[in-house]
């Protein structure tokens, strides 16, 4: 059957398929382009990501490599995941641009700011663990090492706790949207979520305890901001539906 012959919503799908493989290939282009531009500096980025801890260590310790291959996947690891999250941005692009010709003008004006926030929110989650989480919980980890033991850490391991970190931190930061998408679809109200404030904020130390190193000051650094996020969320719904509320009387006159 040749394309001619083929059903107006065949057409129409195939089109669709065809749209998403090219963005798609797109966006692993882009990917490859900055990683490929980041693979030089791959020991320079994870000198970087490590420059907190070693700052602690006590005199004439190190940081070491237990496995052959590891002083070379470790950087190369690291390089791979920030190319990632450089990149997301131009991905989510890529996103919008597929699934915005299908929606409501109104519904454009809500999700462009939330895709924008998304990405500003996921990235001051990263840099805050970065900058605050850090310094804290490596202080107290490297303070704590018993008598006679000489503090040698693993990069493998210590970049699996840094990468489990900044993907907590930065998935907690987008609770405000998630908090402000329930309210505005109707799945949840202000009242009912204003109702169960004392669970949110148990289920936040228990989320901290889950996706963080088993240390109360990390814990407590993950859950705490979780709970004013989602403080934060419900702020923006009140101050959304106010203003739906104040147009809908305008409208009807």
């Amino acid at each position: 059957m040749s394309e001619e012959q083929l059903p107006s919503g065949t057409e129409t799908l195939i089109d669709h398929l065809i749209e998403l493989r090219t963005r798609i290939l797109k966006s692993l282009v882009v990917f490859l382009l900055i990683f490929l531009g980041l693979f030089y500096f791959s020991n320079d980025i994870y000198q970087f990501l490590s420059l907190p801890l070693r700052q602690l260590l006590p005199a004439g310790s190190t940081m070491i490599a237990t496995g052959v291959t590891s002083p070379f996947f470790a950087p190369l690891k690291l390089t791979m995941v920030v190319a990632l999250m450089l990149v997301m941005p131009f991905i989510l692009h890529q996103v919008w641009c597929f699934i915005s010709p299908g929606l409501y003008q109104h519904e454009k004006k809500i999700a462009l700011p939330l895709l924008l926030s998304s990405i500003i929110l996921f990235y001051c989650g990263i840099a805050f663990a970065y900058y605050v989480v850090f310094p804290l919980m490596l202080a107290f980890f490297t303070s704590v090492a018993p008598a006679g033991i000489e503090l040698m850490p693993d990069i493998n391991e210590f970049l699996d706790i840094a990468l489990k970190l900044f993907f907590a931190f930065g998935l907690a930061f987008e609770i405000p949207i998630a908090t402000f998408l329930l309210i505005l679809s109707g799945i949840t109200s202000i009242e009912t979520l204003v109702a169960q404030r004392s669970y949110v904020i148990v289920g936040c130390f228990i989320v901290g305890m889950l996706l963080t190193p088993p240390d109360v000051f990390s814990q407590t650094l993950l859950a705490v901001p979780m709970w004013m996020l989602f403080e934060l969320g419900i702020v923006l719904a009140r101050i959304t539906l106010g203003q739906q509320t104040q147009k809908e009387p305008s409208e009807d006159a």
